[in-house]
């Protein structure tokens, strides 16, 4: 099955001159849905993860159904002040300024492997940010995946760890 066919293309969103691409209907559909969670599946497993850590929010739609099919656990990764209790947080460069994005304090233990997901990688910032916050709270981040990689972006440049994606766009 061809996962494109099931990626919608909304021009000019959310502003004007970007091309989004919307897994909406991508979840919609069950039987793609299913080869995708099957296919991130195999390119998980091979990690051996115990956590998979979702990135705010659609990486939680590709995590959270990922790790109960696996039987590991997920967390997320979200952007500062969504998380109840105490957090760590991790501040990073964007094209334009800065971001920052926190975890629970409690959510990974040391030495805990680990695998972000997210549902698209551009420029690998927020996934390569998310990799270094897992690592101050001690996590062993094993590998990384998402259903679309922006491959003309090469965000994958950023990254220190395997990487997958399922859908591939060169520009």
């Amino acid at each position: 099955m061809d996962l494109k066919d099931h990626i919608r293309e909304i021009p000019d969103f959310p502003k004007p001159g970007i091309l989004f691409y919307d897994i909406s209907t991508l979840l919609a559909h069950a039987d793609a849905w299913q080869v995708t969670m099957g296919r991130l599946a195999n390119a998980v497993r091979v990690h051996q993860p115990d956590l998979l850590v979702g990135i705010e929010s659609r990486g939680f739609l590709a995590a959270a159904p990922l790790a109960l099919k696996l039987g590991c656990g997920f967390v997320m990764c979200r952007k500062r002040g969504k998380l109840p209790g105490a957090t760590v947080r991790h501040e990073y460069q964007l094209e334009y300024g800065t971001d920052i994005i926190e975890i629970q304090a409690d959510a990974v233990q040391p030495g805990q492997r680990v695998v972000v997901l997210d549902d698209l990688l551009a420029t690998g910032g927020t996934m390569a940010a998310s990799i270094e916050l897992l690592r101050k709270l001690g996590a062993e981040v094993t590998g990384a995946a998402s259903i679309i990689e922006l491959t003309f972006l090469n965000g994958r440049k950023r990254l220190d760890v395997p990487f997958t994606s399922l859908v591939q766009y060169d520009q």
